[in-house]
């Protein structure tokens, strides 16, 4: 039976009983799967960063509706809003990880450092990462180390905690995906996701790639050649895929009309916002809205 509104969890409510820190939670993933599952196998969203590390297990898991099947030493690294749902077959273990947006606020100077590893990008494809062999046994003494400092009571238990993190992040982030086939020069990694970034804050309301150009103080011929190296893309169908993306969110909501959900993205009317959702995914709102919550 579908949910009337996608629930949005926090730390707190999904920590256990006499735990109550909001910030972090570290956990075998058999655990807490034998917990939350009655409600988490529904699509719901995080208000933190979520990651999964998993050692043994099969099935799917779906992030913002790209599915991926489970397997063994599959990294999934999760930022706050995006949608997912989990389907399991078989014994599935493993760790989680949940931290708060503010938790390395106050120990990092950079407030954007999390933003230089592709995997906290926001984009599903990217934020999967499968380990290689010679990389496990490391994996899994930083997962372990990270379980045993937080049941830790010491007062220094959440700094040594962000290192294990970073340490984490810095690892992964070295393991070669297999479409790293070229090196790419810092400066247009920079660009790219600044370019990114700015979509993220005004999808709703600049459209052309015209204006996030002036932004970033470039041409759009630039910026769209830029895009198009990188990705493959235009610079506008990063645009639409955003817009797409944020709406496909919205209607998994199903106390919300699709004509509400064209409103909170800015479409001038409902009957445009169908046009444009159908030409791009090839079925209309309403269509998608029960192909998602049947």
């Amino acid at each position: 039976m579908a949910k009337k509104q996608i629930p949005v969890y926090d730390i707190c409510s999904l920590n256990r009983v006499g735990n109550q820190d909001d910030h972090f939670l570290a956990d075998r993933f058999a655990d807490y799967l034998h917990r939350h599952y009655d409600h988490l196998h529904f699509p719901h969203r995080h208000s933190f960063y979520h990651l999964v590390l998993f050692t043994k297990g099969g099935g799917s898991h779906t992030i913002d509706f790209n599915q991926f099947a489970v397997k063994p030493y599959q990294i999934y690294f999760m930022i706050p809003g995006q949608v997912h749902s989990w389907d399991f077959t078989g014994v599935t273990d493993g760790y989680i990880v949940n931290f708060s947006t503010d938790f390395f606020k106050s120990f990092l100077q950079n407030q954007h450092y999390l933003d230089q590893f592709d995997f906290f990008n926001g984009i599903s494809e990217e934020g999967v990462r499968q380990l290689p062999p010679a990389r496990h046994k490391e994996a899994v003494n930083l997962f372990e180390s990270i379980l045993a400092v937080s049941s830790d009571e010491g007062r220094h238990r959440f700094d040594r905690i962000r290192l294990l993190l970073l340490q984490l992040f810095i690892q992964i982030d070295n393991v070669q995906r297999p479409s790293d086939s070229r090196p790419v020069a810092p400066q247009k990694q920079l660009l790219l996701k600044s370019f990114r970034r700015l979509i993220d804050t005004h999808y709703r309301t600049m459209r052309l790639p015209r204006e996030y150009a002036d932004l970033l103080y470039v041409t759009p011929n630039h910026l769209n050649a830029l895009v198009q190296d990188l990705l493959g893309k235009t610079a506008g169908e990063l645009i639409r895929d955003r817009i797409l993306l944020e709406a496909k969110r919205l209607l998994v909501n199903a106390e919300m009309t699709v004509t509400e959900v064209a409103y909170a993205l800015n479409f001038e009317d409902n009957s445009y916002f169908n046009r444009f959702f159908k030409k791009y995914t090839g079925v209309t709102p309403e269509e998608f809205r029960k192909q998602s919550l049947h």
